[in-house]
């Protein structure tokens, strides 16, 4: 009986570790048997949030976790930094030459190339901190002689603000506003003595640009009534002599006509007085005919004029004077 409780209770025992074993590796992973590559970083100021076991993250997608830290003061000068040990899991980077699990050789080309460590926040609202590893701008660090790999760091976006709300000097900030509040305060308290002659001043300034504006639009409604008047009138004088052109223009139409007319029969006469003074015209024959005629005749009637004056008598009778 004692025996079958003895190989009970065996039994038992090895099924529960039986049961261990294959959850530590089915939770673990199978990382009992996976090799890891160490490495360390150092940050100068408060890594207060990080904690063993958190992740180390390469652009967010996690190469490992925080192994442990501690803490290293410089007694020389007090200066103290914690180097945070970090387990980096080779299975989870590639290189360009195709290996999958790179070793201790090719991360120290990253470090070389720009490989650097920056805290970062997981949670706003927890505060918890996580590692992460990029290529940064920066001074290639001095080549480390150390057995573990050292990743150099760089000031989180969190210390920086801090630094520089450090550097701000809050309290000079602080003691400034103060007093341009206080100045402020003052010249409020000098327009409130001051505001009310100005409102009056305003509401006299007020009233008259009412009374200018009536005055305006009275002088303007008057202006607008007798340009209406006037160009009624110009509109009646435009119509009126729009009817005298149009009866102007027929009568101009019957002296136009009537001077062609006159025009045609002057055309015509110096046509006839071109054709009757023609060198060897017969009209210009007659013409100089009757001017011989009427030069003897003028001959004539010039002896008669003289011989009546001589002897007016005798030469109505018919007789000749001696």
């Amino acid at each position: 009986m004692a025996e079958r409780k003895s190989l009970a209770v065996g039994i038992f025992v090895l099924g529960g570790l039986a049961l261990g074993a294959a959850a530590i590796l089915i939770f673990g992973g199978m990382r009992l048997f996976t090799t890891t590559i160490p490495a360390v970083t150092y940050f100068p100021g408060s890594v207060a949030g990080l904690t063993i076991g958190a992740p180390v993250t390469f652009r967010g997608v996690k190469v490992g976790t925080v192994k442990s830290m501690r803490v290293h003061v410089e007694l020389s000068d007090l200066h103290a930094v914690i180097p945070v040990f970090l387990d980096l899991d080779p299975g989870q980077l590639t290189w360009t030459s195709g290996t999958p699990a790179p070793g201790d050789a090719e991360l120290r080309r990253a470090v070389r190339a720009g490989l650097r460590a920056q805290l970062v926040a997981q949670s706003l609202v927890t505060g918890q901190l996580a590692v992460d590893l990029d290529f940064r701008k920066g001074p290639v660090p001095a080549a480390s002689a150390g057995a573990v790999l050292e990743i150099p760091s760089v000031t989180s976006d969190m210390q920086h603000l801090k630094d520089q709300l450090t550097e701000l000097n809050l309290p000079a900030l602080a003691d400034k506003a103060s007093h341009v509040l206080t100045a402020l305060q003052r010249i409020l308290d000098d327009l409130g003595d001051k505001t009310e002659p100005l409102a009056q001043s305003v509401l006299l300034a007020t009233a008259d640009a009412h009374t200018t504006l009536q005055a305006a639009t009275s002088a303007i409604r008057t202006v607008q009534a007798d340009a209406a008047t006037t160009l009624a009138g110009v509109n009646r004088l435009s119509l009126a002599g729009s009817r005298e052109l149009a009866n102007a223009g027929a009568r101009l139409d019957v002296v136009l006509a009537r001077a062609a007319s006159a025009l045609a029969q002057a055309n015509t006469l110096t046509a006839s007085l071109s054709t009757a003074t023609a060198a060897r015209s017969p009209e210009r024959a007659d013409l100089q005919a009757t001017l011989r005629d009427l030069a003897a005749t003028a001959s004539s009637l010039r002896s008669f004029t003289r011989d009546l004056q001589r002897n007016p008598a005798g030469t109505l009778l018919g007789h000749k004077s001696k």
